[in-house]
């Protein structure tokens, strides 16, 4: 498996630093990946602590030195704009080229590890707060995804449409997505799905969303899209796949669990949106 980024590794170790690692932690996590290639001088300054501070935080992570540390981060910078083609390339001759029994054994065992580690690392505050958000009657809620991660945008919305009222899709035609994006509110949600190879619209999008005053949850892969910066929850998962594609199989599972919490939130509420649902589609003949 792909090792877990450096930021992941920072998060998890927050409650083991001195107090004044704990503020390195902080600041190169708020300005995550790039204060990590500043100079070990200008992190101590705005951490307001002492250069050798840096020194052993960074020793703490594991590293030999700083050198070390950005080494490993211009690593993770490349695998985070890697592309399918990259990844073949790079793979080395006979990476994807299994038995169709060694396959389906190696799929088993990625796919096995990917899915318990997502579910085991997701934080639960984050996933608590999508849960809100998402359950919130007075909300909006629009959901837009990338080249592959429409599809479950659409596969989410799908579910809130049958749960709860105020669910759509960001609109694929210019003036039709330019009047939706205009309109944004307090009390819009905007769930953006964006993986590697990052979209720069998602970014925009997510940002306007914010300076409107909305809330935003970000779904992600484990090296953070840059619009996890304006998110309110971020639901990060692995992507670990026999292929040179990146698996979502990791995501539909996270999506099925929180469906899965909105139907128990949303309780009779949802019951009764169900059942209308069903009288409506049973009247114009859609079932």
């Amino acid at each position: 498996m792909v090792p877990s980024p450096i930021a992941d590794d920072i998060r998890r170790k927050l409650g083991l630093l001195a107090p004044a690692e704990r503020k390195v932690a902080r600041i190169l996590l708020a300005s995550y990946p790039s204060a990590g290639f500043e100079t070990v001088a200008t992190i101590a300054e705005r951490a307001g602590v002492s250069a050798p501070t840096v020194l052993r935080f960074v020793s703490r992570l594991g590293y030999t030195g700083f050198p070390d540390f950005q080494a490993a981060l211009r690593k993770e910078l490349d695998e985070r704009s890697a592309s399918p083609l990259s990844l073949y390339e790079t793979s080395g001759d006979g990476a994807y080229g299994h038995t169709t029994d060694g396959l389906v054994a190696h799929s088993d065992t990625l796919f096995t590890q990917a899915l318990t580690q997502t579910l085991t690392d997701i934080p639960r505050h984050d996933f608590a707060g999508a849960l809100t958000l998402l359950s919130d009657p007075r909300r909006r809620i629009t959901l837009v995804g990338g080249r592959f991660t429409h599809l479950l945008a659409r596969y989410l919305g799908l579910h809130l449409m049958q749960l709860r009222d105020d669910i759509r899709l960001l609109p694929d035609r210019d003036v039709e997505r330019t009047a939706l994006l205009a309109a944004l509110g307090k009390r819009d949600v905007f769930v953006v799905f964006d993986y590697r190879r990052y979209e720069s619209d998602k970014l925009a999008i997510a940002q306007l969303a914010k300076e409107r005053g909305g809330a935003v949850i970000v779904f992600t892969d484990m090296w953070l899209s840059p619009t996890t910066a304006h998110a309110d929850v971020v639901l990060s998962h692995r992507v670990d796949a026999p292929s040179p594609y990146d698996s979502l199989v990791p995501t539909l599972a996270v999506i099925e669990t929180l469906v899965a919490a909105l139907v128990t939130s949303l309780g009779d509420g949802a019951h009764q949106h169900m059942k209308r649902g069903e009288e409506t589609a049973r009247r114009v003949e859609l079932v």
